[in-house]
């Protein structure tokens, strides 16, 4: 079993659904069911609430009790069960019961792949965490493009369908030969395996802080974003395109992290991303046009992945590897989906106000998120510092 091939599989057949769910599915809900944008926003804020709990306490208890690979099975077909659910649903309840059902077990995978990817890191199975997470990406990208032509030649009926055969995929995959470290079961958890015992960490809170700010920062983008661009007339033809330069920013970003940002410390990292998520946000505000916003798509490399990238290697370096499930469902609530949804309402409180309010907005957490990072980063000297004196 190649390793690295197998984590870049599940990254890649992971995403590649992921790519229909997040950007697609309210659409569909509206297109498809006749609920209205109110209930659709409704029902998704819902699912956002049970994917914190779920990967805020579901994920990290359930990674105690059973193994990496039984996990990852029993979510990605509990998934595919709850995808079939959506056939018959046609009410604004059936609806929202069953998104719900999805958001409990679908960003479950999330974490459950990075935890994985961790332990294979720590086990010296893998190598190249950012090669791995780059076909994460390329199947959030490519899903996208291939999906814009059928939608157009059959409509949106499709998506449904996309993401069904998508999740019948990565079950398929997850029941091939997998890292035998990931079957193992794990030890009996401890007072030392809490949750809570994360924070005994050095300076666990103070990165988890940064992080939930960096990531935070990206809820006008990816609530507003598309609308935004709308409001600049950029061509209607583009637009998916635009949006897409983000995550071929992150594609290269992570191809070449784990050597060309090899030597770079966690705290250089986030500084490095609080930087330019802040000058991201800043180009948008005051060059509100389309050439610029391409440009500052761009920055999408280093707000989003080396902000994820740090995290990554902060958890391999310094998480031990009992706590690795806990810390990534942290992250995953509280960076990943809690935060997003408390800035996403204020951001459009200011969208409302002015559209451009709501990008530079954001700079209430980049700039706080930088200061830390900057505290981290002189920490982190210090104790080099220390250590070769000594």
């Amino acid at each position: 079993m190649n390793t690295q091939r197998w984590m870049s599989m599940q990254f890649f057949s992971f995403f590649l659904t992921w790519g229909i769910f997040l950007p697609y599915w309210s659409g569909w809900m509206i297109d498809t069911k006749g609920i209205s944008v109110p209930e659709a926003s409704l029902i998704m804020s819902f699912g956002l609430v049970a994917r914190g709990l779920s990967t805020l306490f579901a994920f990290p208890y359930l990674s105690g009790k059973i193994s990496s690979r039984l996990l990852l099975r029993i979510a990605g077909i509990a998934t595919l069960i709850a995808i079939l659910c959506y056939i018959p649903a046609s009410s604004f309840t059936s609806l929202l019961i069953v998104t719900i059902g999805i958001h409990i077990f679908y960003p479950t995978l999330m974490p459950a792949l990075d935890s994985a990817a961790g332990v294979l890191m720590q086990s010296k199975q893998l190598k190249h965490y950012g090669r791995a997470r780059q076909w994460g990406s390329i199947g959030f990208v490519s899903i996208g493009m291939v999906l814009t032509i059928f939608t157009g030649a059959f409509g949106d009926e499709v998506i449904l369908w996309a993401l069904l055969i998508g999740m019948v995929g990565f079950v398929g995959l997850g029941f091939m030969q997998t890292p035998s470290v990931l079957a193992e079961k794990p030890q009996v958890s401890t007072s030392r395996s809490g949750m809570l015992q994360l924070f005994r960490i050095k300076h666990f809170a103070l990165v988890l802080i940064i992080v939930i700010l960096l990531q935070a920062a990206h809820a006008t983008y990816y609530t507003y974003g598309y609308i935004f661009l709308q409001e600049i007339h950029a061509p209607m033809y583009l637009i998916g395109l635009i949006i897409n330069i983000a995550v071929i920013a992150e594609i290269i970003f992570f191809s070449i992290a784990d050597k060309g940002f090899q030597k770079f410390s966690v705290g250089s990292l986030l500084t490095l991303s609080a930087i330019g998520s802040s000058l991201r946000w800043v180009l948008v505000f005051a060059f509100p046009n389309v050439i610029v916003f391409c440009i500052a798509q761009t920055l999408h490399a280093l707000s989003f992945a080396m902000a994820h990238y740090a995290f990554m290697k902060y958890v391999i370096n310094y998480i031990p590897n009992a706590q690795i499930a806990n810390a990534q469902g942290m992250y995953s609530a509280l960076a990943l989906s809690w935060s997003t949804a408390v800035f996403t309402i204020f951001g459009g409180f200011l969208y409302e106000i002015e559209p451009r309010f709501a990008f530079i907005g954001m700079i209430v957490c980049t700039i706080p998120a930088m200061m830390l990072a900057l505290v981290y980063r002189n920490v982190e000297l210090k104790r080099e510092k220390v250590s070769v004196e000594v």
